[in-house]
């Protein structure tokens, strides 16, 4: 394993109580967010971990990745469904690459308009 995930998320988890402690305004605003973001349950929880586990690598966050791991698991999800949702992630993350490299094509013709060789 590359990482002992378990005792990732226990640490996590306890250093995030810590901040509760030195601030709790915040904490109990990540929560509101985190529940409010489930509380219409027009989603089925595990639809829910399934894409909350495709943001996480998205936005390459461990602590996400962790806990929400933890939590689809928990919903039900399988390795298989879990794997699905990582594909929609990689599939998405490659697409973002193809867009900002036809921006980058973009600020080409645009400099390459705008340029005058020394």
């Amino acid at each position: 394993m590359m990482q002992d995930w378990n005792a990732y998320r226990s640490a996590l988890l306890d250093r995030i109580g810590e901040l509760g402690q030195l601030n709790p305004d915040v904490v109990r605003g990540v929560r509101t967010l985190d529940g409010a973001a489930a509380a219409s349950g027009k989603l089925e929880p595990k639809i829910h971990e399934l894409i909350a586990l495709a943001v996480a690598v998205t936005t390459r966050c461990d602590g996400c990745i962790t806990i929400h791991t933890r939590n689809a698991l928990d919903a039900g999800a399988t390795r298989e469904e879990i794997a699905e949702a990582l594909g929609v992630a990689i599939a998405l993350n490659a697409g973002s690459a193809m867009i900002y490299s036809v921006r980058v094509l973009d600020a080409v013709a645009a400099t390459e308009d705008a340029w005058q060789p020394d």
